[in-house]
């Protein structure tokens, strides 16, 4: 295990002002087999930081990266609308940038091939650097070429000294999970073309402050970013950021377009800037905006238990959908258990069987819904809200209801 360090994984600074602390908390992503609910469970603090100086709000390390992803429970394409996602991408990629066969795409954390079978169906050639392993094996059973590493300057120089450098470097949802910031996209610049692109989605700080999204924060994610603050990672490694779109995926995304800082042919887009201003005008450069969002949390905490302690009393039955690691960070900070919960459904084989970390609720496939006809359904990945209500609406037929708990408690008839 790694000593955790009180220094901003950026800049070094000493982290000294508190943005939420979540109390103590497992693994998000260490789900539980029957065999394992007798047996001590590690659970560390999930207390985030933002930094006095460049303003990234980030965890301390508590469990090295190997601990976390080398063997993960997340497989990307069980999402419909995650899927369709990807596939956007790759279209509106290859309109504007005119990739082709005589391009390189490379994504890293590339997890089950969930968006390198997009380019590949357009004959670009890729490449995948996963390191969860049994997640890399089901994207070589879809032929998408693909190695078990970690990036970091070490990977990026074995590539290119193979002359595997990227006309595209894709890293989706992998920037928020890296501890070593400074390593990872210094390994960016190295993998990099000349005149080769990168892109990067992640949470947006912005969103998650504004929506009260405090359970996207777990141990996987080390960091939380501003657009002002990885505008500042990235120019520090000689990558210039072109351009932003603000996506809604994940309860709200950035996606970022950088480039090497001496290609003069990508000047900054108006969008960049903009988004740079108005996080100014919200108060990104100033810590008392930050320190505000403890005391949301907790009242958000209260409502929830309110709202489980009341229809519980009142003879309701609460059934879950999902078994994301949002969930567990959320169901953990306020306590729920199978006292409120009586388990959750998921529609990833993965994880079926097994119970959610900490609150060690049971989790089936989602015909256990229609077994129990339970009188609320709770979405706990709510950024996929309405897909599931879709997938679901036939809960309808006996009365029953959804409720998502983020950014407050709404109940859906």
């Amino acid at each position: 295990m790694n000593i955790a360090r009180n220094r901003c994984r950026f800049c070094e600074t000493p982290l000294q002002h508190s943005f939420v602390d979540l109390g103590m908390s497992p693994m998000a992503n260490s789900y539980l087999k029957a065999e394992q609910l007798k047996k001590m469970e590690p659970f560390y603090p999930l207390h985030t930081y933002v930094c006095g100086n460049c303003y990234l709000v980030q965890l301390p390390e508590f469990e090295s990266p190997e601990h976390i992803f080398s063997d993960y429970a997340y497989f990307s394409s069980y999402s419909d609308s995650w899927l369709k996602h990807a596939r956007d991408y790759t279209d509106m990629m290859i309109r504007r940038f005119r990739f082709d066969s005589q391009s390189r795409v490379i994504e890293i954390a590339s997890n089950d091939g969930y968006l390198l079978q997009y380019f590949k169906e357009k004959q670009v050639p890729v490449l995948g650097i996963e390191p969860a392993g049994n997640v890399a094996e089901a994207a070589l059973a879809k032929q998408i070429p693909t190695i078990v590493k970690f990036f970091g300057t070490k990977t990026a120089k074995e590539l290119t000294a193979e002359s595997r450098h990227a006309d595209l470097l894709i890293g989706n949802n992998v920037l928020a999970h890296v501890p070593d910031l400074n390593d990872f996209v210094s390994g960016l610049k190295i993998l990099l073309k000349p005149q080769g692109i990168i892109t990067m989605e992640f949470p947006h700080l912005m969103r998650l402050i504004d929506e009260n999204q405090f359970d996207t924060i777990y141990h996987e994610h080390f960091s939380y970013f501003s657009f002002i603050t990885v505008n500042k990672v990235f120019a520090s490694h000689g990558l210039k950021i072109f351009d932003v779109d603000e996506l809604p995926t994940h309860g709200g995304s950035l996606r970022i377009y950088a480039c090497h800082e001496e290609n003069a042919s990508r000047p900054v887009d108006g969008r960049a800037l903009n988004l740079i201003d108005k996080e100014e005008r919200s108060g990104f450069r100033d810590m008392k905006f930050y320190l505000t969002f403890g005391e949301k949390v907790k009242e958000t905490k209260r409502a929830v238990l309110d709202f489980m302690i009341r229809d519980k009393r009142h003879g309701k039955s609460i059934a879950a959908y999902g078994a994301p690691a949002k969930g567990n960070t959320l169901l953990n900070y306020c306590g729920i258990r199978t006292d409120f919960i009586d388990y959750t459904v998921d529609r990833s084989p993965h994880k079926q069987g097994l119970f959610l970390p900490g609150v060690h609720i049971p989790i089936y496939g989602p015909d256990k819904i229609n077994e129990t006809r339970p009188d609320y359904l709770v979405i706990l990945p709510w950024n996929l809200k309405d897909e599931i209500m879709e997938q679901m609406s036939h809960i309808r037929d006996w009365g029953g209801k959804f409720v998502v708990l983020i950014p407050e408690v709404q109940v859906i008839d």
